[in-house]
């Protein structure tokens, strides 16, 4: 059998900074324009909230 293999500090370090915690995005409540999280119920009112839109790119 062979010997272990070795993994370099910044192949392991490049491979484990995707697994960093990205912030949650909140949005607005269109009743009540309170904070609320992306496709979740409001909260405060109950509304339920959809991801907003992305606004098409045109090409020039």
């Amino acid at each position: 059998m062979g010997r272990a293999s070795h993994h370099a500090t910044s192949k392991v370090g490049r491979r484990r900074s995707q697994l960093a915690m990205k912030p949650k995005a909140l949005s607005v409540c269109p009743a009540c324009k309170g904070p609320v999280f992306s496709h979740r119920a409001c909260p405060q009112c109950g509304v339920y909230v959809k991801m907003p839109k992305k606004v098409a790119r045109t090409s020039s």
